[in-house]
């Protein structure tokens, strides 16, 4: 596989993806095909935006000299950190230019939003305090990747804001912040090692698999929710969640996890599809 798609870390892509599509389903009649690809661009290039970034930031620090999971550019050697850092910035860059020309078409404020997403983005590991490290990292994903992702995008659909389209961010957030949180189980052992403060190593490997699995309740009970009868379709996900969940709370660890962080992804995927398909039917 090229070392630049590696990077990118394809699996993580979900949590960028499902959010624009649910959104984009919401807003029903009064979608529209180009705004909707400006915000896939924008959620996808930000995502791996901060792929990079993570990789740069935990590469120069070090922290990735023992790591588990799948193989980092800079650590590994395939990539310089200078070249890494470009990386980032340049899917930054493509990010941006996307966000403002959505935000031409919408409202200026969606810039002000993209500005914070950046700076939450490079601050997860970046910097002198980064705010990753210190446990911080669930909300954050919750924030940008749940809240953020799909109220905005259906706000740059319809031009408005409702109570629907926030309960509809919460399965997304939730199901973006589990494919973070069974990254740090796995990698929680190791964080504890060199200082790093996440969620799973300030709860204890048994609350964080817990803490995983309600993650996934979660995002089911939200779905079911919002009262529209369709959204019983989501539970045609239930087979899988209940899979990992049972793989998570059985103990599995180290190496044996990374499969894991690939169905959860597909796991978001197949839920979000599942859950724009209600909302469309609606």
């Amino acid at each position: 596989m090229n070392k630049w798609i590696l990077g990118a870390r394809p699996r993580t892509l979900p949590a960028a993806i499902a959010p624009v599509v649910v959104a984009t389903a919401l807003a029903g009649s009064d979608w529209n095909w180009f705004r909707a690809a400006l915000a896939f661009k924008v959620g996808v290039w930000l995502q791996i935006a901060v792929n990079y970034a993570n990789d740069y930031s935990d590469g120069v620090k070090g922290t990735d000299a023992n790591r588990i999971g799948p193989t980092r550019l800079v650590a590994s050697g395939l990539a310089t950190a200078k070249q890494v850092k470009m990386a980032a910035f340049i899917s930054f860059a493509i990010a941006s230019i996307a966000g403002i020309w959505l935000s031409l078409l919408t409202s200026p404020w969606l810039i002000v939003v993209g500005v914070a997403a950046i700076a939450a983005a490079w601050g997860y590991t970046g910097g002198k305090n980064p705010y990753g490290y210190s446990g911080l990292g669930e909300l954050s994903v919750f924030v940008f990747f749940g809240l953020t992702a799909t109220v905005g995008t259906f706000y740059a659909q319809t031009g408005h804001i409702t109570w629907l389209s926030v309960i509809c961010s919460i399965p997304m957030g939730t199901l973006a912040c589990a494919i973070l949180a069974v990254n740090n189980i796995r990698d929680r052992a190791q964080d504890e090692l060199v200082g790093k403060r996440t969620l799973a190593v300030r709860m204890g490997d048994t609350n964080a698999r817990r803490g995983f699995v309600a993650l996934l309740v979660l995002a089911h009970t939200a779905a079911i929710a919002t009262f529209i009868p369709w959204t019983f379709l989501t539970l045609a996900a239930l087979p899988l969640t209940v899979s990992i969940s049972r793989s998570v709370l059985s103990g599995t660890s180290g190496a044996a996890l990374i499969p894991l962080l690939g169905k959860t992804g597909k796991l978001q995927m197949i839920f979000g599809a599942l859950f724009a398909l209600a909302l469309g039917l609606h």
